[in-house]
């Protein structure tokens, strides 16, 4: 009798080679609490409703823009954060049912 071999689902692996990096992983965890975390002075949106702008981010971890941006896009691309434009500046949040979905997906899985 063959054995079914499934595959695992593409989002729940792509989500996973992004938090597989210490650093996005890291940022992940702050952006559940964005007043805790980051210094938002002068922001210009809502943390809870709009996101945490990318320069905020940059000011917390020290790294370059592009760099902060790169990570924060392969968030963005599995589906762990959402991003909005306000003005000319990104901001990020949390997709916190999607990250929900993603966790029930890894427990069906394992």
């Amino acid at each position: 009798m063959a054995e079914t071999v499934l595959s695992p689902d593409p989002d729940l692996v792509g989500a996973l080679r992004a938090l597989a990096n210490p650093m996005r992983l890291q940022l992940l965890s702050w952006l559940r609490e964005p007043e805790r975390h980051f210094a938002l002075d002068g922001a210009i949106a809502d943390p809870a409703e709009v996101g945490v702008c990318v320069s905020h981010i940059q000011a917390k971890v020290g790294l370059a823009q592009s760099t902060v941006s790169a990570y924060m896009a392969e968030l963005q691309r599995a589906g762990l954060v959402r991003a909005t434009r306000v003005g000319k500046w990104t901001h990020y949040k949390r997709d916190e049912e999607r990250i929900a979905a993603l966790v029930a997906a890894l427990g069906r899985t394992l």
